[in-house]
């Protein structure tokens, strides 16, 4: 649903990419699991490989899930095209962008 001002809206967004220096968000959404009903966010450099953020970031938020396996994960997104990642590839370079949406099922 779009929203009207009544006024010139002229505030920058708090969380624009010039304010994180060499990090930005990214969020990551594990498709058809009840225990996450939205996407986390994580805050990671640009230039860490695939593989380190999914080591060091995304496994260890999913294995709050108690049925939780790493081997299982699949059907990877970004936004809402299919994607092939490279665990030793940046996340620059994969074209995973400041507030990106990465989903995946398990």
């Amino acid at each position: 649903m779009t929203v009207k001002a009544l006024y010139d809206y002229e505030f920058p967004s708090a969380d624009r990419a010039e304010l994180f220096g060499e990090d930005q968000l990214v969020y990551v959404h594990w498709r058809g699991n009840p225990l996450f009903c939205s996407a986390a966010c994580f805050r990671v450099p640009r230039a860490m490989t695939f593989g380190d953020f999914l080591a060091g970031m995304v496994e260890p938020w999913a294995a709050s899930d108690p049925d939780f396996d790493p081997a299982r994960m699949r059907d990877w997104e970004l936004f809402d095209a299919a994607a092939e990642f490279d665990t030793g590839t940046t996340l620059a370079d994969l074209g995973i962008g400041h507030k990106a949406l990465l989903t995946f099922t398990a």
